[in-house]
């Protein structure tokens, strides 16, 4: 029976007493089984490898995979401040631990308020804060929450909802970057090949849009603003241009971002493939990844993003981290393929018409 269930996740019941002492005797490991020599095997429990004497087994039995574990909100919030200060907005403030963005609506994740925890004053005077904000900028309200965070749900039970779009949620993957060798020398502006791929014309290097591509890069910041929020208590107000000094909803700098575009060409020798890398901290953060239809299912998504994992580790990143819309099966079955693995889930909230 030991043999038939190696490699497999089992409950294994064993003896750890026999000398008549007090106390239980016998207990249960959990885990991989994997055989130690003729004598004894091994169980790969969550807690560390338990060795057991194969005469001191009692019962051992198949159990199913154990359910992964959920991210702590301290390490969805780290990852969330990454990925913002990965993909910047030109124009931010801050509302507490609520960040509130906007990037002349080029992607709803640069205008949206991107929603962590407390912002400092009631909840209903935050929401009226962010729609004052919204509209001053021309973009609708809308709040970017990990899904099932504390401040998601009092958000949606002040009678917001979830943005149908993309089955309603994205996921974060995250994987590790591994070794740097090979690792392409990739622009730190997209260039025409990039753009064919989108099938898109360059923005202005002045635009929000460009902004957001390029993590502000000098030269390319245009009007960018920043400034505290209006509404924050005394004594709390950020000043213009300082909050980068400081902790903020954002987390990190946006000035230690390191930015690269990767195109890869197809058959033809026309780019058809392309995708923008960030790292920040130890993390590289994959952002608009695309691959032409007429170029799909040749395997050069999976080359690109392999790319992009030795570009970031050259750039000392040793994790990865990328988005993917709920209902992109394909996409998520490539993925798992690949080695990467759901750390949290997050949605977009908007107002409920009255």
């Amino acid at each position: 029976m030991l043999e038939e269930l190696t490699g497999r996740r089992v409950a294994l019941r064993h003896r750890i007493a026999s000398d008549g002492s007090d106390g239980p005797r016998f207990t249960d490991a959990v885990g991989e089984l994997a055989a130690d020599g003729r004598d004894a095997v091994v169980v790969h429990t969550r807690g560390g490898p338990v060795r057991v004497l194969r005469d001191a087994v009692v019962a051992v039995r198949e159990v199913p995979p154990a359910p992964p574990r959920r991210a702590s909100w301290a390490a969805v919030n780290r990852i969330e401040r990454l990925r913002a200060a990965a993909w910047p907005s030109p124009v931010r403030e801050d509302v507490g631990e609520w960040r509130l963005r906007a990037a002349g609506g080029f992607t709803n994740r640069a205008n949206s308020a991107l929603v962590l925890g407390d912002p400092g004053v009631p909840l209903v005077r935050a929401l009226d804060r962010l729609r004052e904000f919204s509209a001053e900028q021309g973009i609708d309200p809308v709040v970017q929450a990990p899904v099932g965070s504390p401040w998601s749900n009092r958000i949606l039970e002040a009678g917001w909802h979830v943005l149908p779009a993309w089955g309603g949620q994205c996921l974060v993957l995250v994987a590790p970057t591994g070794s740097a060798d090979g690792a392409p020398d990739w622009p730190a502006a997209p260039g025409d090949g990039w753009w064919a791929v989108h099938g898109v014309t360059a923005p202005a290097a002045e635009s929000p849009a460009w902004s957001v591509l390029t993590a502000g890069a000098p030269g390319a910041r245009g009007g960018e603003q920043s400034k505290g929020a209006g509404v924050a208590p005394p004594g709390e107000q950020s000043k213009g241009g300082g909050e980068r000094d400081r902790p903020s909803a954002a987390g990190p700098r946006e000035d230690a971002v390191t930015v690269g575009f990767g195109v890869l060409d197809g058959p033809d020798g026309a780019p058809a493939a392309a995708v923008r890398a960030a790292v920040v901290d130890d993390h590289v953060y994959l952002a608009r990844l695309h691959v032409r239809a007429e170029h799909r299912r040749r395997g050069l998504g999976a080359r690109l993003t392999e790319q992009a994992l030795t570009w970031g580790a050259a750039h000392g990143a040793r994790h990865a981290m990328l988005d993917v819309a709920g209902d992109n099966t394909a996409a998520l079955a490539l993925y798992e393929r690949e080695g990467w693995r759901v750390h949290h889930r997050y949605h977009y909230l908007v107002p409920t018409p009255p």
